[in-house]
């Protein structure tokens, strides 16, 4: 994927999405070469994510518009504290400011969430991962905001790897067969893709072992106990990267990390988190 041409892309869509055949509120009443000044005011405190987003969303309607970085992401923020200020034509300012704000405030949100998942982690080998539960045509900026807060990316999209899922293996005939399947197309299409197979109880771990040796590169462990997590990472020890997923909060992640699994996967960092509030304001010197 084009990372460029995709936020480019999303940029153009958004802003068309919103100003349709005019900002009229802004057209009716601001003369078309009147400049200003605006301030992003931090209504809430957490972890600040978004803002080479937002100087690209105002440089996208404006090349020459001046935007001035108080703060910069991963930044932790409190209530009334200033993030940028930008300067350019008004026209550019209140075009640019819903798209701004909804992008910084839902990044904004992913970004402390995660880090508060993250510091449960600290101290172990685990690292924290994502998954593909995320908003539509909003996916690269959702998992800007996960590494911001501290997190790490799984795949992108169903293209950048191999994810041998329960459905999957259930319309293929079973684990073996889906992982013969999966090496021979790997070897036939795409050879740098990885193979990675969800199981779901030992059982299954072990036919993975079994089938996946040499092909496989990581085995994920869906919905189970912190108990039988650590039976399974044991059997599994060194010859897999091990993946946790399922059921798994704030309140347990940490007797997960504590059975030595490489990975936890929590789609809530993403489709739980809540947006902070935040404001642009005009400023006046």
């Amino acid at each position: 994927m084009n990372e460029e041409l995709f936020l480019n892309r999303f940029i153009e869509n958004a802003l068309q999405e919103d100003i349709g055949d005019g900002d009229h509120s802004t057209l009716c009443c601001i003369s078309p070469d009147a400049r200003g000044k605006a301030v992003l005011y931090l209504k809430q405190e957490g972890v600040l994510a978004g803002m080479r987003i937002a100087e690209k969303i105002f440089r996208y309607r404006e090349p020459d518009a001046l935007f001035t970085a108080f703060k910069k992401d991963g930044d932790a923020i409190q209530k009334g504290e200033k993030a940028f200020q930008v300067e350019a034509r008004i026209y550019t300012i209140l075009s640019c400011e819903r798209l701004v704000l909804n992008c910084m405030q839902r990044m904004s949100g992913i970004a402390t969430l995660t880090r508060q998942y993250a510091n449960k982690l600290k101290g172990y080998k685990t690292r924290l991962l994502d998954t593909r539960k995320t908003t539509p045509n909003f996916r690269l900026l959702e998992k800007e905001a996960v590494q911001i807060g501290g997190g790490y990316n799984h795949r992108f999209g169903l293209y950048d790897m191999i994810l041998l899922k329960d459905n999957h293996i259930d319309f293929c005939g079973g684990i073996d067969k889906a992982i013969e399947k999966a090496w021979a197309y790997v070897q036939t299409v795409k050879p740098e893709l990885k193979i990675e197979v969800e199981t779901r109880n030992l059982e299954e771990v072990t036919k993975v072992m079994e089938a996946g040796r040499g092909k496989v590169f990581r085995i994920m462990l869906d919905n189970f106990s912190p108990a039988q997590l650590k039976e399974a990472v044991e059997l599994i020890g060194e010859e897999f990267e091990t993946e946790a997923s399922g059921g798994i909060h704030l309140d347990n992640i940490e007797l997960y990390a504590q059975t030595g699994v490489d990975y936890i996967s929590v789609g809530a960092l993403i489709h739980q988190a809540k947006s902070l509030d935040m404001s642009l304001k005009a400023f006046f010197d």
